[in-house]
């Protein structure tokens, strides 16, 4: 990640050993909170179809929305490195790739992530190649989701684990920064962290990650209505926020009642 402000981590102090944690933010408040905490990366996930549009999946988040709320965690954010996800239907060629990641780089994001292995490997050369910093998204793609019909561990028989390290080396060999892991068995994780020289962000992928990355709502209990299998949250922002609602609600009523 090439910006002034992002103080990335290598493929150089990957070799270190220093994990890299990384949070979702898709607004002002979170992305100042996130930034005081002393989170490494945010990203702008496209995962706010769910947690902040109620859609019910990612696959009907637009362009318009991410650039959105890119701009508004950028000015929440002013010295953690921001990625933005490019979200489905923009990154179908390398051309419409550029073009769609040359918007959210507008709007305050540093680099930019896509879902896809090999076959979206000259996608990341192109982004790379004009300048624009870039994560891969492997394993399972939330915006393949109605087509695999549901999400699904990837990786556990030899043939995924060979498919989706040859994934790995391509996104890396065309010039990604960083990949994501999304609900890949742990044992083709590590397989594919060792081979690779540049930074692995699991989620829902086990421990043998060079980072982890989870979506803030589910981290903190702020959407209740669900909550992956593979997370604890350590709050409950859902409960609180509804108690200080009740509690507000009964004040009013009862001044109202005592006129």
């Amino acid at each position: 990640m090439s910006h002034p402000l992002a103080a990335a981590v290598t493929s150089a102090e990957k070799a270190t050993g220093r994990r890299i944690a990384v949070l979702t933010a898709y607004d002002y408040p979170m992305a100042r909170l996130l930034e005081e905490a002393g989170v490494d990366w945010l990203l702008v996930g496209d995962s706010l179809g769910m947690v902040v549009l109620g859609y019910p999946d990612t696959t009907s988040v637009t362009l318009a929305d991410m650039r959105h709320h890119t701009a508004a965690v950028a000015r929440g954010a002013t010295r953690t490195p921001i990625i933005a996800d490019l979200p489905i239907g923009t990154y179908d060629t390398p051309k419409a790739a550029l073009e769609a990641a040359r918007t959210l780089i507008a709007a305050g994001a540093h680099a930019v992530k896509l879902e896809g292995g090999l076959s979206h490997a000259d996608r990341v050369a192109a982004l790379v190649d004009a300048g624009i910093p870039t994560m891969g998204h492997i394993g399972m793609l939330p915006q393949r989701v109605r087509e695999e019909g549901g999400y699904k561990i990837k990786g556990r028989s030899n043939e995924e684990s060979d498919a989706i390290l040859a994934d790995a080396l391509a996104l890396q060999n065309a010039g990604a920064f960083a990949l994501v892991l999304e609900l890949v068995q742990p044992q083709t994780t590590a397989r594919i962290t060792e081979s690779l020289g540049i930074p692995t962000i699991g989620i829902g992928s086990g421990p043998n990650c060079d980072g982890q990355v989870l979506v803030t709502q589910d981290l903190t209990g702020a959407f209740p209505w669900f909550r992956p299998k593979f997370v604890t949250p350590v709050a409950a922002v859902g409960e609180a926020v509804r108690e200080a609602a009740r509690s507000f609600a009964l004040d009013v009523r009862c001044q109202r009642q005592s006129r």
